[in-house]
């Protein structure tokens, strides 16, 4: 991976926070497998940061960094209260109409680092879904996680039958241009590689309340292989 400067990531910042756009296949905390993380670059550019929520290694977007303990502290009062307002769009596997869809179904995190619905032993979660734009064989959604659990979208979606495209661990497929371009040619004693390399998923906006008490919503552009990915959906789309 090339190397990535901090401050080119940086979406919005002022004395308090900073937000980000976090690169896909970049762990969020800390990884004794992987010392390259966003909570290392934060610190190398202002010494007591912290980050306020968390992202999955592969998922990209919005990603909210507290500059000192008083912004971490009413950051995370806020993720407690659940007043702040995350968007997520993702690209999922077959066709589906969701009209403000919420999914209440309670999670069970086991100590493998997966996640299951459990009524008996989960705890609540909820996420509302909607359709932004069907094509031929996938569908771009809105998520908005009321709760933030663990891969919380990602099995919500698995559990509506419309997993994320390339997240194999809850049943979705990794995803070939071949399966929707007409007459695609792959050239002689060559493998086909997938279009998009992770779990499909994009933190798109996140909206948090400032110390002065003002609000700020602050979008993140999709990267490259999110946006090359809807590129060849519109494209190929009948």
């Amino acid at each position: 991976m090339a190397k990535i400067r901090f401050t080119d990531l940086i979406l919005y910042e002022d004395e308090d926070y900073i937000i980000i756009n976090k690169p896909s296949h970049v762990a969020t905390l800390e990884d004794r497998n992987d010392p390259f993380s966003i909570i290392a670059m934060a610190r190398s550019y202002t010494e007591d940061a912290q980050v306020g929520h968390r992202l999955d290694k592969e998922t990209s977007g919005a990603l909210a960094i507290a500059k000192h303990p008083e912004a971490y502290r009413a950051l995370s009062l806020q993720f407690e209260h659940r007043t702040v307002k995350k968007v997520y769009h993702a690209v999922c596997d077959g066709i589906h109409d969701f009209q403000d869809v919420i999914v209440d179904l309670p999670i069970y995190a086991n100590r493998r680092g997966t996640v299951r619905i459990s009524h008996r032993d989960g705890k609540p979660a909820q996420t509302k879904i909607r359709t932004l734009e069907v094509y031929k064989r996938h569908t771009l959604v809105e998520c908005q996680p009321v709760t933030g659990r663990m891969h919380q979208i990602r099995v919500h979606l698995a559990s509506l039958q419309a997993p994320i495209a390339g997240d194999e661990q809850y049943g979705g497929a990794p995803f070939y241009l071949s399966s929707i371009k007409r007459k695609y040619n792959l050239k002689r004693d060559t493998e086909e590689r997938p279009l998009i390399r992770r779990v499909a998923l994009h933190a798109q906006a996140l909206d948090i309340e400032l110390l002065q008490e003002n609000r700020v919503c602050i979008e993140a552009p999709y990267p490259k292989d999110f946006a090359v990915l809807l590129k060849q959906l519109e494209k190929n789309r009948y």
